[in-house]
């Protein structure tokens, strides 16, 4: 039996539509106070049939930091998907992050050897790559540099990655995922899905940093295609292209009918927001919008390359055009 920590998210309520697909029964992780309509919602953008295949997943409340709950979810368990993680660029949340994606992976890694799991699939990011210069292209063999990586966010998937790795050390046959920003349906409020949400409501900042972008479909399809195939103890960057904010945005808007951001967020401009901000939660005690390495980021300019997946397993993916379209008309019709 297949079993996804992190259901409830992006990544793994797509996922488990996927796995809906060819499994009777799937066994997934989730939290106390979880939101497993959203996941329901997910379903219901693929078809019509989707309260059928919802009843596949056997739901499991468990916390990947409680040892007795694992011990529970891991029953009869023969492969995992790893897609839980604690995203934030907030330094408050630092601890948490750790205690979530280092320690919680580190859990789930000890479960996947002591019950001799089969194949472990690991969601990581292409935070814990080393970022190339001048427009030099990225790829699987950058060698991750902690001194030039120091935010939380990534050390902690970085954390995550070398737990991952140990499984593979332990007879645990380990795939590894490194998505770019991941664009998809479902979740509105969090993640890319805001994105949709301010644009609609508005927003009218737009910065010219360039990453990496991949729609969630292809993600989870790869994952399942690598799970299935002989590949073991291999990482894969996830990127279907290099695109601006400023494009991205723009798309969005145009989708969705609205007008396209027009002010041009500088650095001086990032510099003095990111400080009002920590002023702001500060004296509300609310997380802040823009956190200094969030100021940072969005006028980073990366150049990432997923030539290693597409060579593997022949892999097409999906046009960040077509991605943004296809998710604009979703947003249109439940908002």
């Amino acid at each position: 039996m297949i079993l996804v920590t992190g259901g409830t998210g992006l990544v793994g309520a797509h996922l488990l539509y996927h796995l809906s697909l060819e499994n009777d029964i799937i066994k997934a992780i989730h939290r106390k106070n979880s939101d497993l309509l959203a996941v329901k919602n997910v379903f219901s953008y693929y078809t019509k049939d989707f309260e059928k295949l919802f009843a596949k997943i056997n739901w499991v409340k468990a916390d990947i930091t409680d040892i007795c709950q694992l011990e529970i979810a891991f029953e009869n368990i023969t492969e995992v998907y790893h897609c839980a993680a604690l995203v934030s660029f907030n330094p408050a949340d630092y601890k948490e992050m750790r205690k979530i994606n280092i320690e919680g992976t580190s859990n789930i890694v000890n479960f996947c050897i002591a019950n001799s799991i089969k194949k472990l699939c690991f969601v990581s990011s292409i935070a814990t790559i080393e970022k190339a210069v001048n427009k030099k292209i990225i790829t699987e063999e950058n060698e991750w540099n902690i001194e030039k990586n120091n935010y939380g966010y990534a050390i902690t998937k970085y954390g995550a990655e070398m737990e991952v790795w140990r499984a593979s050390q332990e007879n645990v046959d380990v795939v590894v995922v490194n998505p770019g920003v991941i664009l998809g349906a479902g979740f509105w409020k969090t993640g890319s899905g805001a994105m949709f949400s301010k644009i609609n409501n508005g927003m009218p900042f737009y910065s010219e940093g360039i990453t990496g972008f991949v729609d969630v479909r292809d993600v989870v399809k790869i994952m399942i295609q690598l799970m299935k195939s002989t590949i073991k103890n291999e990482r894969f960057i996830l990127v279907a292209e290099n695109i601006s904010f400023k494009t991205v945005f723009n798309e969005i808007a145009k989708n969705l009918n609205k007008k396209a951001p027009s002010i041009k967020v500088t650095k001086l401009l990032s510099e003095i927001g990111w400080r009002l901000e920590w002023i702001k939660a500060f004296i509300t005690n609310k997380p802040p919008l823009l956190t200094k390495q969030s100021a940072k980021s969005i006028h980073n300019k990366h150049f990432y390359a997923s030539e290693k997946v597409k060579n593997m397993l022949h892999y097409n993916f999906e046009t960040v055009s077509n991605t943004i379209k296809y998710v604009s008309e979703l947003y249109k019709k439940v908002n």
